[in-house]
């Protein structure tokens, strides 16, 4: 029989030729997606040339459904549902070193995370059919069976506390949690997890929230790796088999948009440090905009695009203001943040600032030149091919088509929306969704401006 180690070595050692047949090939392997009686959705990628198979299981339970009084409730319910598994139907109960050892026997791995819109499961292993099968049947336990240890719960809450106490020192984390609350206002997407938050937690809440939002009937589940269908579709059932089955899956209650900002908002806030640090931004898109291509292009040009971007070019190159500034857009189920940062001497924050906002608001007024546009093309279109390179990051992109309803065809007309990008569509996407004038600032470290001056 083979060993572990042996089925592994084999699957690394067929990994480069493997990939270099997945970019190449990519548009020849279809998205395959079913709706399983459970109500469970499957999207299948088969890609046999590696014995492996990554699995990630979504469900609408990420920090966006936290209660206001209990802000990071959805992802110490991801962390807890890890820390051990109860006893059921005859086997015995497992406690988080117990659960460990048994992951690290078979040579996979399964965890939980929540971001602000989904709870996400992720499982990893070998295709060998024995090591499948147990590591298929031990997920289902974890999923299904969290023991919510409440002696583990105190400690870990001691513990994520203390690390939160210690960020808190650091100017990074003061301005951005200004920045973000700055942005969100009460949404939840603002919520800052804290100390107290997590002292009204209890391992009670976590089963509630697990009973409510883990069932099948809610589940998007992807796969990419050496399976059929029909094994897809037995491993997925099996994965979800110990979760609740009975009873109607409700629709979920709606979560209020994004409010967009009335007015501008300018936060200084003093702190003694070598470094500024400056954050401009505001609301910005859903992932579903119809403007997503314009947008994402568009950023590449102004500050996401590194070296090359209008921002780095305007701030770095030409005046030496920062080493890095950036912009980015993070959209999501509802308007997640347009953010351009950078961090500059405290002597320069304040020049630092007006270029940026000025690169900005030219930006969003004038859109790019005829050459930016097909620097930012040829970059984003030549670099399409490293967000494949691999059954994780390909996994990534199953899970975002899933999640957002994208086409399934989506990643084989990927680079074709960048190519048809056009100046007049980026500039009229921004100046629907940017608005200059009413952003956030917040500077942490640099002088006051005049007008606050006492």
């Amino acid at each position: 029989m083979k060993t572990i180690k042996k089925i592994a070595a084999r699957a690394l050692l067929a990994t480069t030729p493997a990939l270099f047949c997945l970019n190449s090939a990519l548009a020849a392997i279809p998205i395959q997606h079913w709706t399983q009686p459970s109500g469970a959705q499957v999207y299948l990628v088969e890609s046999m040339a590696i014995p492996m198979l990554d699995v990630q299981a979504d469900f609408d339970a990420g920090s966006r459904r936290d209660p206001a009084d209990r802000a990071g409730l959805a992802s110490v319910t991801a962390l807890m549902a890890g820390k051990g598994v109860a006893a059921r139907d005859g086997q015995p109960a497992l406690d988080e070193n117990q659960l460990g050892e048994a992951w690290a026997d078979l040579g996979a791995s399964f965890g939980g995370s929540a971001g602000d819109d989904r709870m996400s499961f992720q499982l990893r292993t070998l295709t060998e059919p024995d090591l499948l099968q147990k590591s298929v049947q031990l997920a289902a336990r974890e999923l299904g069976d969290p023991a919510w240890p409440d002696d583990v719960w105190q400690r870990e809450r001691q513990r994520i506390s203390a690390s939160i106490k210690e960020a808190r020192t650091r100017p990074g984390t003061i301005a951005g949690l200004a920045f973000q609350k700055g942005v969100y206002g009460e949404h939840p997407y603002g919520f800052e997890t804290t100390p107290e938050s997590l002292a009204r937690i209890v391992t009670a809440d976590m089963r509630a929230r697990y009973a409510d939002f883990i069932r099948p009937c809610r589940a998007k589940v992807s796969l990419v790796g050496a399976v059929t269908r029909a094994q897809a579709d037995q491993i997925v059932t099996q994965l979800l088999s110990r979760l609740p089955q009975s009873g109607a899956c409700a629709p979920l209650p709606p979560v209020p948009e994004v409010a967009p900002l009335p007015a501008p908002k300018d936060e200084r806030i003093p702190f003694e440090s070598a470094q500024a640090h400056v954050l401009i931004g505001q609301p910005g898109y859903k992932r579903s905009d119809p403007d997503f291509f314009p947008l994402l292009v568009g950023n590449h040009i102004l500050g996401g695009g590194g070296f090359t971007s209008r921002l780095t070019t305007q701030v770095r190159e030409k005046r030496g203001l920062s080493y890095s500034v950036y912009s980015y857009f993070a959209p999501g189920l509802h308007a997640g943040a347009f953010t351009a940062g950078l961090q500059t001497r405290p002597d320069q924050a304040a020049e630092a600032l007006a270029v940026s906002q000025q690169v900005i608001a030219d930006f969003v007024q004038n859109g790019p030149t005829a050459d930016e546009l097909k620097a930012a093309k040829d970059n984003l279109i030549g670099g399409f091919p490293l967000r494949l390179d691999g059954n994780r990051k390909l996994l990534d992109n199953v899970a975002n088509i899933a999640w957002n309803n994208l086409p399934l065809d989506y990643l084989e007309h990927w680079t074709e929306r960048v190519n048809a990008v056009t100046a007049e569509q980026i500039k009229a996407a921004f100046q629907r969704v940017l608005q200059p004038e009413k952003m956030v600032t917040v500077v942490l470290g640099g002088a006051a401006p005049k007008s606050q001056a006492k």
